[in-house]
């Protein structure tokens, strides 16, 4: 297995090569390096290439890693939450994630919500999708988005940036674009619909097996865990 650095650079080229085949810029298209299950030190390497945006799924190990990754490095990381999200555990990461990718209840928004009005800041979040319709992922049902974004739109201390959908596991990623291409379609159809204090533009999409796809359907955000870091050790998980 290539190292972190090599596999950044290959990373980098195909993203490249996917976002010129969409007709965009580089620039448009965030890399969050996805380090679930790997120690600070392999973290600290991804810093070093360039990998500034960090993504794990679970709180924990934000928390675990949070300060060591403060008092380790002297670039800026932004850490996104993108896994499920319980709402007695917002607490713990409000002041300490850029954004949550995850949200898919207006429990979850009220908390958030909450938490962030005590530490007076705005959270950025992207609302969750479920665009397979697959009974083992969390996310709201297309046909529910536009409902909910008129629900959480009043809340003061949210700002709904766009939306996230985690895809099927397949050995064909063609397979998955006609799922990013709807999640693109969902956003511009709300979006049209000019909803109060809602303007989204993100769309996180695309994961190691299938982020060149998601790139060509307009995937603004890819969330790469294994095709930086290599395999995952799922003892720890």
């Amino acid at each position: 297995m290539d190292g972190i650095r090599e596999n950044s650079i290959l990373v980098e080229k195909k993203i490249a090569e996917a976002v010129k085949k969409s007709g965009r810029r580089r620039e448009d298209v965030l890399l969050v390096a996805v380090s679930k299950t790997k120690p600070v030190e392999a973290i600290q390497e991804a810093v070093a290439c360039g990998l500034y945006y960090l993504g794990e799924n679970k709180v924990q190990e934000i928390m675990d890693k949070y300060e060591p990754m403060k008092a380790s490095v002297q670039e800026a990381v932004y850490w996104h939450l993108i896994g499920h999200l319980q709402t007695n555990k917002v607490k713990y990461i409000i002041d300490k994630v850029d954004m949550i990718h995850s949200l898919e209840s207006l429990k979850l928004a009220q908390e958030i919500e909450k938490r962030a009005s005590v530490k007076n800041i705005v959270m950025k979040v992207l609302v969750e999708v479920n665009i397979a319709a697959e009974s083992s992922k969390f996310g709201l049902r297309p046909e529910e988005v536009e409902t909910f974004l008129r629900q959480v739109a009043s809340m003061k201390h949210i700002c709904v940036k766009g939306l996230m959908t985690v895809a099927p596991f397949v050995e064909n990623p063609e397979e998955n674009r006609v799922h990013f291409r709807r999640l693109r379609e969902l956003l511009v159809d709300i979006n049209n619909k000019k909803l109060d204090n809602i303007n989204m533009d993100v769309l996180s999409m695309g994961m190691t097996g299938d982020y060149e796809v998601a790139i060509e359907e307009g995937a603004t955000i890819v969330r790469i865990g294994t095709g930086i870091f290599g395999e995952r050790d799922y003892f720890k998980v």
